[in-house]
């Protein structure tokens, strides 16, 4: 597609929402889900790295990152203890 198209297709975009606005709760809804997934991401990063030496690694996927994101520091510790125990 031409660049110029592009930038008149998203410029028009943002006039429409400007102009009619937009639903806030379903869009602060999932913007804060998409935070709290890559918050998840960076807990896995950080355990990978500081587990590296323990001989820890728990993959970072979709699932691990919502699980760890959602629940948090007890959701990243249930992910390592059924990666040592269980797998």
């Amino acid at each position: 597609m031409d660049p110029i198209l592009v930038i008149s297709i998203i410029g028009g975009l943002i006039i429409l929402l400007l102009i009619f606005g937009t639903p806030l709760k379903p869009l602060r809804f999932i913007g804060q889900g998409i935070i709290k997934i890559v918050i998840g991401a960076l807990f896995l990063f950080f355990l990978n790295v500081i587990g590296s030496n323990f001989g820890i690694h728990v993959p970072i996927n979709f699932i691990t990152a919502t699980i760890s994101g959602l629940l948090g520091l007890p959701g990243v510790a249930a992910l390592t203890v059924i990666q040592l125990w269980i797998l």
